[in-house]
């Protein structure tokens, strides 16, 4: 139970942001901006891979098994494959470019001056842009927000991780801009 009357049974950041909903479409902006906008290098599955593991490591139930199902749904694979990238980025079979971001995020979620030069020359020299060292500092941090906004109000989450991949396809055909709380 939340910690306080959200006036709704929606589960996660969808409980909060349906409760304020000013502060839920900016928001759901930003998530559009960093996660489904198309004028970026990064691939959609590659930016939801990196929230799902910044929520991993937070322990945010919900937010990693969203963006966990989101990162399944663009890559195209199964759930043990995100969970594995969650567990040991390094031992799975995704470019070493991204395992650098991710390295990156891991710093991030830990604290920003966790990020070091030596981490940034070393994604760079991967073939990481600017622009994409920039949103993968921007989506960690963000991520970070959005976990505890929601385990900060004890929104509950579906168990059943399969609610997740279910609804991933809808949110990336709708994306998040105009999310429908109630869809």
């Amino acid at each position: 139970m939340a910690y306080i009357d959200l006036q709704n049974d929606l589960p996660g950041i969808r409980g909060p942001m349906a409760y304020s909903p000013e502060t839920g479409k900016a928001l759901n902006e930003l998530a559009e901006i960093l996660l489904h906008d198309e004028n970026n290098t990064l691939t959609r599955g590659e930016r939801e891979l990196i929230g799902a593991f910044v929520s991993s490591e937070n322990d945010c139930f919900f937010c990693q098994n969203v963006h966990g199902a989101m990162a399944q749904y663009y890559f195209q694979s199964d759930m043990q494959f995100i969970d594995d990238i969650k567990k040991d980025y390094h031992s799975t079979p995704i470019s070493d470019k991204l395992k650098s971001l991710l390295t990156i995020a891991g710093s991030v979620q830990k604290g920003g001056k966790y990020v070091t030069t030596e981490q940034v020359d070393y994604a760079k020299s991967l073939g990481a842009t600017d622009k994409e060292v920039h949103d993968t500092v921007l989506i960690a941090a963000a991520f970070c927000m959005f976990n505890r906004y929601v385990d900060g109000l004890n929104t509950w989450a579906p168990q059943d991780r399969q609610v997740y991949v279910e609804r991933a396809k809808m949110r990336a055909e709708d994306g998040y801009a105009n999310m429908n709380l109630n869809k």
